[in-house]
């Protein structure tokens, strides 16, 4: 078994993990609240910036306000390693944020060592992937797949456009566009994550190498009745729109047995009614819709599917229904080779490993359209998730961790010629 070259100061990356999660706490529920571009999160940024240039790498952020800190030679392409410091509202302490920070222990370890990177590496913390405003901001600016049409309509579940969240925070929206690499300037991107999901723990592996992850369909549904009283109105004589959505959300199982598979999942998440009162019948419903899988053809057929059950839905109660697909992000097949170049690693240094799926959305998957990408990941207790009982253990985070380590040194073609 091959002696690694380096290893990560666990104590180190824990400061640097208690650093990000300094923002956006909540002592009352033991969440982190940092939704992209709030302040927590702009707060959370220039705070891992500032500890980057500490850290004498080149710091810069681009017009999607993604931070990236490079280390090793100014000029020519990089290997990206990093995730994202925004979280769900009330969401856990590791997921996204403890990937940033590995990535920059990383780099922190392989200087510490006197290893010279023969490609530089850049840390990036990219910025509002977890959706607020419906697709994953950072990297899809950064692969140029963000258009000023998106830009002028995205908005988040209370309504409140991105341009607006921007201009609010001192940001010009159009300088996204900006943000966009140039083709040949990334070689490969690395992302280290918890699992989200209990199949490491269960199995009781220390390392999972994720080879596809499911696509992501978000929609917004409204239903639109009639707001009455609810003593004087029959039942028989109601445009309920909650009961509309309720027989909606009930059909959902039957859809998944029905046409999903394993990977399969169509979730109902924000909901408004109005007026939300309660003596009064609700007239109208919003709505979101997630839809998820790693097939795409399985994806559309949900789609149709679902959209037909609600005009049934709406049909059956007297409803309006109107439909605005937020973002449609196609499942990915992440790089077989990269991924393999992981499991071996894993293998040559004693760590079990297996390859799966990932049900969650990550920055792999739309880096993988721009260059090869690979993600790790690190068992998740329970497999609990954008919740504050979110847990992983340390010992498995540095195992994770140090392999993500020995793979930045594998791809820069790093040696241990002193830094001067």
């Amino acid at each position: 078994m091959p002696q690694p070259v380096a290893r990560i100061n666990l104590e180190r990356l824990k400061t640097l993990l208690e650093g990000v999660n300094g923002f956006g706490c909540n002592p009352d529920t033991g969440g982190y609240s940092r939704p992209g571009f709030s302040k927590a999160d702009m707060d959370c940024r220039a705070w891992f910036a500032a500890r980057m240039q500490q850290d004498d790498l080149a710091v810069r952020t681009d017009g999607a306000l993604n931070i990236f800190g490079r280390f090793g030679p100014g000029d020519g392409p990089c290997i990206l390693a990093g995730s994202h410091l925004d979280t769900v509202v009330d969401g856990g302490a590791y997921d996204g944020a403890l990937g940033a920070c590995v990535a920059l222990e990383c780099v922190l370890a392989m200087k510490e060592a006197g290893i010279t990177p023969g490609i530089a590496i850049e840390v990036v913390a990219t910025s509002e992937e977890e959706g607020r405003f419906g697709g994953m901001l950072g990297a899809q600016a950064m692969t140029g797949m963000v258009t000023p049409e998106w830009i002028a309509g995205a908005k988040d579940a209370d309504g409140t456009y991105l341009m607006q969240a921007m201009q609010e925070q001192g940001l010009d929206p159009a300088a996204i566009l900006d943000a966009a690499r140039e083709p040949g300037s990334v070689a490969a991107f690395l992302e280290l994550h918890i699992e989200q999901g209990p199949v490491l723990e269960q199995e009781r592996l220390p390392i999972g190498i994720a080879d596809r992850i499911s696509g992501v369909c978000y929609l917004e549904l409204s239903f639109s009745g009639v707001a009455n009283h609810s003593g004087t109105t029959p039942m028989n004589l109601r445009a309920d729109a909650f009961a509309g959505l309720a027989d909606l959300a009930h059909a959902v199982p039957g859809l998944i047995a029905d046409l999903g598979t394993g990977q399969s999942r169509i979730t109902i998440g924000h909901v408004t009614l109005t007026p939300n009162h309660p003596h009064t019948i609700p007239g109208k419903a919003v709505f979101s819709v997630i839809i998820r899988d790693t097939s795409e053809d399985v994806m559309r057929t949900l789609r149709e599917t679902f959209l037909r059950q609600a005009e049934r839905a709406a049909k059956a109660h007297g409803l309006g229904i109107e439909c605005t697909e937020r973002s449609w992000l196609p499942p990915v097949r992440l790089d077989a080779d990269l991924a393999d170049r992981l499991e071996n690693l894993a293998r040559e240094h004693g760590l079990p490993a297996r390859r799966m799926p990932s049900g969650a959305g990550h920055d792999a998957q739309t880096m993988q359209a721009f260059c090869p990408s690979g993600l790790i990941f690190v068992p998740s207790r329970n497999g609990i998730s954008h919740a504050p009982e979110e847990h992983s253990d340390w010992q498995d985070i540095e195992q994770g961790a140090n392999l993500m380590l020995q793979a930045l040194v594998d791809l820069s073609g790093g040696s241990t010629k002193k830094l001067t």
